[in-house]
């Protein structure tokens, strides 16, 4: 192991980490806050209010995040009305369409979560709150949202996780990640294990902390589904 080339490195993966950090919460800020309204829809008894919801879930968790982040970032740049519009701007930067296809990624997954736990709501919540004469969005944002959400922490916990090992294909379209950074080590000392070991033990520290951080929240929100003693 060469830890002087690993030590002279280490500003560069700091600065990976916060890009990796930065494009995390953004996703999941984004694709959390789409998710929320498509979940609704997609738990609608409806059928041509959930089948559109459905298409979009299907399409992005039956097609690779990598092919998703190419089709974006390289794929639209081919068309001139892409490249005259208003929009090109944003299409053009990479920063714009590795969040983009990340949000996209990550909402389908949670869209189908919050859709599933809202279907499981135990109808006895549902029907008390109707009992007490709820309006339809009272109920939802009382009682079927909180409870939906509370459920869908284990699930979502894994989405984080996934989406944390994602966001290293940011790399290929020009973001200096933490796999970025290991590319950028690679190509200075010609060390590939130290440098993708040392981005591996980055990722690996930062997988512990979202399960620390997970296990916690269960801890205090799922108490009450835990089996008495």
């Amino acid at each position: 192991m060469n830890f002087a080339a690993i030590a002279e490195s280490l500003p560069m993966y700091g600065q990976g980490l916060l890009t990796t950090l930065a494009l995390l919460a953004l996703a999941l800020a984004f694709g959390l806050a789409a998710a929320l309204p498509l979940g609704v829809l997609r738990a609608s008894s409806r059928r041509w209010i959930a089948a559109p919801v459905w298409c979009y879930t299907y399409v992005i968790r039956g097609t690779p995040l990598l092919v998703q982040l190419f089709l974006i970032y390289y794929g639209l740049a081919q068309f001139d009305a892409v490249r005259a519009s208003v929009a090109w701007p944003w299409l053009s930067s990479a920063w714009f369409c590795a969040v983009l296809a990340f949000a996209l990624n990550t909402c389908a997954y949670t869209t189908e979560m919050i859709g599933g736990a809202i279907r499981a709501t135990p109808h006895g919540e549902v029907e008390a709150a109707r009992a007490f004469g709820m309006p339809w969005a009272t109920l939802m944002r009382r009682i079927v949202l909180p409870s939906a959400l509370r459920r869908c922490l284990p699930a979502y916990s894994n989405e984080v996780i996934m989406m944390l090992h994602g966001t290293s294909l940011a790399s290929i379209v020009t973001l200096l990640d933490l796999t970025g950074a290991a590319r950028e080590m690679n190509s200075r000392f010609y060390l590939p294990f130290e440098a993708f070991v040392t981005a591996a033990l980055f990722y690996l520290a930062l997988t512990f902390a979202l399960v620390a951080l997970f296990r916690r929240a269960e801890l205090r929100w799922l108490a009450y589904l835990q089996p008495r003693r």
